[in-house]
């Protein structure tokens, strides 16, 4: 399964899906297929969607700087955007990003769409990407560890490495060599309490750790917040092993033909306002050559 969205640093690009039984997931969202297949040609969004005059969204609560209920999230100003050009009442179903958050919300006619959904992930229908992004390499300023652009490099082999647990990045640092001075944040967290990624970025300002690895989202956002000069590097040229580089879209239901329809379009023509939002948010935003989208190029598509 895809991770970006689903560990606990990136409950947004994995933590979700983590431990959720997909037979169940699939009978959830097969039964609801099945029941409305027929509707999928006639155009009537009326059908498909739980209330055709609101975008209801399928939110985690707390998951910065993914989505809050305070709707400080940058989905959450995404689907302020889409709601804004759709002419609807925004709404949200909340529900933790966890095991059965798509089977209680989306498949549950809860909610229409889950904002930040990773390309690839079967639990439910992506819609086209709109943005891309990849895990990341964050360092201080002055560190010597700036140009630093894989976890193979040599520069790194003495060096205290924060890594979350379980996630892709941390096969490439067993291989590396680099497991024996790291410094690991766990998984599985209560993100009402605490944050893996914050406490990483907490860590590295401090001086407790020499670099850190995180999904691009959340490195970005927390390097941006933090008090220091960070540099966040994404990791684009790890290519011996798990995949660290994503396309992230929405998720809608797999009968739902015309909604994604109309999602795909609404990317489409609003590429550089979701850009804008994404880098907003210190999102480390990579076009298809791996190379960084600036607000300069924010008209790039994913």
């Amino acid at each position: 399964m895809l991770e970006p969205r689903l560990c606990a640093t990136t409950r947004g690009p994995l933590q979700r899906w983590l431990g959720v039984s997909l037979l169940a997931i699939f009978a959830a969202l097969g039964g609801l297929a099945a029941s409305r297949a027929q509707v999928n040609e006639s155009g009537d969004l009326s059908i498909e969607l739980v209330d055709p005059k609101v975008l209801r969204v399928c939110a985690d609560p707390r998951n910065m700087p993914f989505s809050n209920e305070q709707g400080e999230g940058f989905e959450n100003k995404l689907a302020e955007l889409f709601a804004e050009k759709l002419q609807k009442k925004l709404d949200y179903a909340y529900y933790p990003g966890a095991s059965g958050f798509v089977r209680n919300t989306l498949g549950s006619h809860r909610c229409d769409v889950i904002m930040g959904f990773p390309q690839g992930d079967d639990l439910a229908q992506g819609t086209n990407p709109y943005y891309r992004t990849a895990y990341a390499l964050v360092t201080k300023q002055g560190s010597g560890l700036e140009e630093v652009t894989t976890l193979e490099d040599e520069h790194l082999k003495d060096k205290h490495i924060g890594i979350v647990a379980g996630t892709p990045p941390a096969t490439y640092m067993a291989v590396d060599g680099l497991m024996a001075n790291a410094k690991p944040y766990p998984l599985m967290i209560d993100t009402r309490v605490d944050s893996s990624a914050e406490a990483m970025i907490k860590d590295l300002t401090s001086g407790a750790i020499d670099a850190g690895v995180l999904w691009g989202p959340m490195a970005g956002y927390y390097a941006k917040k933090a008090g220091a000069v960070l540099h966040v590097t994404p990791l684009v040229k790890e290519t011996a092993g798990p995949k660290l580089v994503y396309r992230v879209g929405m998720g809608v239901r797999p009968s739902d033909q015309n909604w994604k329809r109309q999602l795909n379009r609404l990317i489409e023509e609003n590429q550089p306002a979701i850009n804008k939002i994404l880098l907003e948010f210190g999102v480390p935003l990579l076009d298809e050559n791996d190379q960084p989208i600036t607000l300069e190029t924010a008209s790039k598509s994913p």
